[in-house]
């Protein structure tokens, strides 16, 4: 049977094929891409590979088939995704797909910052489409962190809004294989997955932790969530997104991403990557000078 994997050449994406492929033939998965050329290699090996695009629902006619069990993970336009998504859902439905899969945010419903928003409503308008769904309640990636250490080193800070409260990351690829465990295993029709590392930290845990890899003197320097949003505008993220990460702090600071309930390791029938462990690998692919 047929597993349709949306996004698939993104950075989320790409690992979740990987993890397929170890569990399933290439010509048993469907790669969705916007462009052909960044799926090259995924046909390569096999990987059937069909080009549609969120933000135009006429593409997606074709992607999916009844009784395919697939993946839709959200998109990165921020502000537009709830119609996106919604064109992905009705496509689905109207194909008959035995599953679909979204990668939604940890907490669902009673998550209150902005950027759970669409993630709510996309998962309401999967729950009203009546097909088997299941929700991947993701929390926050270690690579969310790990992938500012140059700036971490360079710097010295560790800056943000998150105030002494605890974010219970994972690596991505812990949540790409759970992803690949739901697509290829049974009894998951229906189901809501909260996913989340073993281990919650601090802000000041982290930089304690990148000092003692490092041998540098780190600390966490916690701003209000305006100031923040302003630092990483200055840094050159976009304002929206900027004011999205400074919220989503603030989030973490009233306790909505640090709960460890344990679905994601069980899942994955291992324990999900120490935070330790991705610092350790982020900081192996820094150049010597930083």
């Amino acid at each position: 049977m047929p597993i349709v994997v949306t996004g698939a050449t993104g950075a989320l994406g790409r690992l979740v094929i990987e993890a397929l492929l170890e569990r399933a033939a290439a010509d048993e998965i469907v790669a969705v891409a916007r462009d052909r050329a960044r799926a090259a290699d995924l046909a390569a090996r096999g990987v059937d590979v069909r080009i549609a695009d969120y933000r135009r629902p006429d593409t997606l006619q074709d992607v999916f088939a009844a009784g395919d069990r697939a993946l839709l993970i959200s998109g990165n336009e921020a502000g537009q995704r709830v119609g996106q998504h919604r064109a992905v859902i009705d496509a689905a439905r109207e194909a008959g797909v035995g599953l679909l899969a979204y990668t939604s945010v940890l907490g669902g419903p009673t998550a209150t910052f902005r950027i759970a928003e669409e993630h709510i409503a996309t998962e309401q308008a999967l729950l009203a489409s009546g097909m088997p769904y299941s929700l991947l309640r993701n929390g926050w990636y270690h690579e969310n962190y790990t992938g500012a250490l140059a700036t971490t080193l360079r710097t010295g800070v560790v800056v943000g809004s998150a105030d002494g409260g605890r974010v219970a990351t994972a690596a991505r690829q812990d949540y790409a294989e759970a992803a690949a465990v739901v697509l290829t295993g049974s009894g998951h029709e229906n189901s809501v997955h909260e996913l989340s590392g073993d281990t919650a930290w601090t802000m000041a845990e982290y930089a304690a932790e990148v000092s003692r890899q490092t041998g540098r003197q780190i600390r966490y320097q916690d701003l209000p969530q305006e100031r923040y949003a302003a630092v990483l505008i200055d840094a050159g993220v976009p304002a929206m997104g900027a004011q999205l990460v400074a919220d989503a702090d603030a989030g973490i600071a009233r306790g909505e991403l640090g709960c460890t309930p344990g679905d994601l390791s069980r899942l994955l029938g291992r324990p999900t990557t120490p935070i330790a462990e991705a610092i350790a690998e982020a900081l192996k692919d820094l150049p010597a000078q930083s």
